[in-house]
């Protein structure tokens, strides 16, 4: 049986784990999903159609699969779904999605999402981010992986944030920030290529390289972006270990309907 305290309030229809705990005065609804692991803090609701994986450290008064902040949901039987290996601070609010999209809001595996986060309906939040205290997501927000999102920071409805991209404190973010762009402000500008993050998950010179070659092609020549994605798209070919950040690059820069962060 999982560790539940007695004053935890735990539908017989949930599916928990029998290695899962959870605290004190925690409300779980019948169709949560737990994982081997996993902890749940005092005072948490969590709800809705709301699978949660291995590993995860649920703070108190976390708030996970409640209906999306959308005036268009009608009841639909939409879902959360979180990875493996996530901790997740005190007074965050995860939202079950929308069928205007997928249906799905989806937090990946191994993220640090400090206090106070919103994640909204319909965002998509990959592996490995660390994700810094107020950070609010409107709906349908894309994260890559890697990223490093600074404190009470936002970010507009339909964005997308690549792998390795980084925002500082109190960022306004209404456009995309490609990968491994550091940028900052309100609204937010590009300040520099974000070395650090790479450099710590062992990207070799040359490939770090790269990464400041195709800053400057978006940022510091003076381009179009059209113009920069052909001049980027020229680099391949020339560091055959880098291919993946070029092609990552301009996977990112096809698919930017709202422009990026310039």
């Amino acid at each position: 049986m999982a560790q539940i305290h007695p004053t935890a309030i735990v539908d017989p229809q949930a599916q928990l784990h029998e290695s899962v705990t959870v605290g004190a005065f925690t409300t779980i609804g019948p169709n949560v999903r737990i994982g081997e692991g996993t902890t749940v803090g005092s005072h948490c609701t969590i709800e809705g159609h709301t699978t949660i994986g291995a590993n995860n450290r649920i703070y108190q008064f976390a708030s996970l699969g409640a209906d999306p902040q959308d005036k268009k949901y009608k009841g639909e039987p939409t879902q959360l779904v979180i990875g493996d290996g996530n901790t997740i601070r005190e007074f965050t609010t995860f939202n079950t999605g929308t069928v205007q999209d997928k249906g799905i809001t989806q937090v990946g595996n191994g993220n640090w999402i400090m206090a106070y986060v919103h994640v909204a309906h319909d965002c998509i939040i990959g592996d490995d981010n660390v994700i810094a205290n107020g950070v609010q997501f409107a709906g349908h927000v894309l994260v890559g992986n890697h990223t490093l999102i600074g404190g009470m920071s936002g970010v507009h409805q339909f964005v997308r944030i690549g792998d390795f991209a980084m925002c500082g404190f109190q960022t306004r973010l209404s456009q995309d920030l490609p990968p491994f762009v550091m940028a900052a402000g309100n609204p937010a500008e590009a300040q520099n290529v974000h070395q650090e993050g790479p450099r710590r998950r062992g990207f070799s010179p040359e490939r770090l390289s790269v990464l400041k070659q195709m800053y400057k092609l978006l940022y510091r020549k003076g381009l179009t972006l059209e113009a920069a994605r052909q001049e980027i798209a020229a680099l391949k070919g020339q560091t055959p270990e880098a291919e993946g950040e070029i092609d990552l690059m301009l996977g990112f820069l096809e698919d930017a309907q709202r422009g990026i962060v310039r």
